[in-house]
């Protein structure tokens, strides 16, 4: 019995398309109530100009850095949460060196670049369970 090979899938093929990009001087508050993809875990955080980067808030900085200190909602803006730059991964990438990338620098998630523009977001949860998941499928 031959083993199939696993075919490749990109990161493009699994990403959640719709995400939240909002501005670092909102608050958190303001954020929150603002959002319209939570299940993507994260809140990116737009460039300022073109010479700045995007930087990431994800929902345990918030639990931790507010929730968890009793600091205001009101008051915390979300460029004091926030990690920059981000880390993201190519559209374009094998699934597989996507899961080593994020191991590697220790993030469970990331926003997924094309020509330099976020266009999704990635979680180990969408390499398992949408990308690994349909290819064994695929194959059996």
């Amino acid at each position: 019995m031959t083993a199939h090979p696993t075919p490749v899938v990109r990161v493009r093929d699994v990403m959640k398309k719709d995400f939240d990009l909002l501005d670092g001087t909102a608050t958190v508050k303001d954020a929150l109530l603002a959002i319209k993809h939570p299940e993507t875990g994260m809140i990116l955080i737009n460039k300022r100009s073109d010479d700045d980067e995007h930087g990431v808030v994800i929902f345990a900085d918030i639990a931790k850095k507010v929730l968890g200190l009793d600091r205001s909602p009101e008051r915390v803006n979300l460029y004091e949460l926030m990690s920059k730059p981000v880390l993201g991964v190519p559209a374009r990438m094998d699934i597989r060196y996507c899961a080593r990338l994020m191991e590697r620098f220790g993030i469970t998630r990331a926003p997924v670049l094309e020509s330099e523009a976020i266009v999704g977001v990635v979680s180990y949860d969408d390499l398992v369970l949408r990308g690994l998941r349909e290819a064994l499928k695929a194959t059996a």
